[in-house]
């Protein structure tokens, strides 16, 4: 009868092991579908049709408020040198320069970028600036009083103008969620902040910000000391990893204003 009994549970046990197994078997095979539904969402945030994956038409207006000035060339000290708005031709002057394509000529092909520095495709291959990947070009600032520089969701007069903040498109539908998927970041010493217009669920690890109507810590682009001009390196990408950069979006036009701002080290706004 004993014999038997522990017979009875050496079976029992060879069942529940077994039992073990069909459940581990189970729960793998999930894991690696939960892992493929995983890579195929994020596949589905970049573009598929690599010869006509391209964001073109840039436009851009650069302003700044009082206080501060700003130019493609470094001025010196005299700020009546200066400038208080950029344009798309101003820019465009800097890019020949370089020999790069115009921002009329430029298209952006999704990269990523953690830092908005450095840039990948979707492979991970590196990418150059204003080579069908992102657009590049510096900007020197100067203002007469030290100050932290930000961008300004507010809406002020330049050189007779209103001046803001935005990212916008003429593009209808589904188009229109361009405006959801470019980044632009200000690169000052090594360190960027990230704009990102109307700020979604971060991707790609990257720290981003959007435009407010006050001036916060976590905003600060970069800082600037009493007529000591500071050069900037503006760059301008199409998110790869964010969900709206999918094909919905290819060959669309994008128009960037962007308002600077100076502000004291509470963030009280110079005015």
């Amino acid at each position: 009868m004993e014999e038997k009994t522990i017979l009875e549970l050496q079976q029992e046990l060879t069942k529940l092991k077994k039992a073990q197994v069909r459940i581990k078997r189970k729960f793998t095979f999930l894991l690696s579908v939960i892992a493929m539904l995983v890579l195929i969402t994020a596949t589905l945030a970049w573009f598929t049709l690599s010869n006509f994956a391209s964001v073109n038409e840039i436009n851009l207006k650069i302003s700044t408020a009082p206080e501060l000035y700003l130019d493609i060339e470094n001025r010196g000290t005299d700020v009546s040198l200066w400038k208080k708005v950029l344009t798309n031709d101003m820019v465009n002057t800097s890019l020949r320069a370089q020999n790069a394509p115009t921002l009329d000529q430029q298209l952006l092909d999704p990269v990523t970028s953690s830092n908005g520095i450095t840039f990948a495709s979707q492979s991970g291959a590196s990418r150059n600036s204003n080579d069908t990947s992102f657009v590049e070009f510096k900007v020197w600032f100067i203002a007469t009083k030290e100050m932290y520089v930000h961008l300004s969701g507010q809406t002020v007069q330049v050189e007779g103008q209103d001046a803001t903040t935005a990212c916008t498109t003429t593009e209808t539908g589904a188009k229109a969620d361009i405006v959801n998927a470019v980044r632009v970041s200000y690169e000052d010493n090594g360190s960027a902040a990230i704009w990102e217009p109307h700020k979604g669920s971060p991707v790609a690890g990257q720290t981003t910000f959007d435009v407010g109507q006050s001036f916060g810590s976590d905003s600060r682009l970069f800082h600037l000391d009493t007529l000591t001009p500071k050069q900037i390196t503006f760059r301008i990408w199409a998110e790869g990893e964010d969900p709206e950069c999918d094909n919905d979006v290819q060959n669309a036009n994008v128009t960037f204003q962007m308002l600077f701002g100076g502000a004291d080290e509470n963030g009280n706004a110079f005015e």
